[in-house]
Parts: structure tokens; sequence; C-alpha cells
């Protein structure tokens, strides 16, 4: 029977065998192994300590960038307009209020009552 963890170190033996036999590994003097691993270690360490702190902070960066281009900027369409954005602002809000007012009106003329 084979249980996940020797599994994974057979695996592992494997690669590292694999490793040894492709790139001339196992020809080297022990202090040349050593600082071969040495330095193995150290970029791989280095770029999952990159793609840890960085990653993240690129993704969000590419979204931000992709729902600009498909959205666009609103400051700069409000920019765009100038006063128009705020006057068509007050004209929405000003219809907004006639209508409350009108339906107010309609419920209370509906119920029998004819003030407001």
């Amino acid at each position: 029977m084979h249980t996940p963890l020797g599994s994974f170190t057979k695996w592992l033996q494997l690669k590292i065998y694999q490793l040894e036999v492709n790139l001339g590994v196992y020809i080297f003097t022990p202090v040349e192994k050593f600082i071969f691993y040495s330095v193995l270690f150290l970029l791989f360490s280095l770029t999952f300590i990159a793609t840890v702190l960085y990653l993240p902070q690129h993704v969000q960066f590419i979204i931000n960038r992709a729902w600009f281009y498909m959205n666009g900027d609103t400051a700069d369409a409000a920019a765009a307009l100038g006063g128009a954005a705020a006057k068509s602002s007050v004209a929405i809000q000003n219809l907004a209020h006639t209508v409350v007012e009108n339906a107010a009106k309609t419920v209370v003329a509906a119920a029998g009552h004819t003030e407001l």
C-alpha cells in the first residue's frame, strides 16, 4: 500500500534524480552541489516571495485597467459635459419632486379627500 506521504516522497526523489541527470549535478563535488542547490533554493524562494507579495496587486491593477477600458472614466465624462451634467441632475431632481407631488395628490383624491 502506498500512503500519500510515501507517494510524494517517491515523486520528489524522482524529480531530484531527473534534475541531477539532466543538468549534470551528479558529477559535482559536494561543495559544488551545495552551492548549486543553494542558488536554486534562493531563486525559487525569491520568486515565490515576489509572487505572494506582488501578484494580488498586479491582478487588481489589471482588473481596474480592464474596467477602465470597458467602461471609461466617469470623472472625464463629467468634465467633458461641463455644466450639462449638473443642469441635468437638477432637472431630474425637479422632475422627481413633481412626480411625487402628483402621486400624493392622486392618492389623496382617490381616498376621497380634497386637500393635501
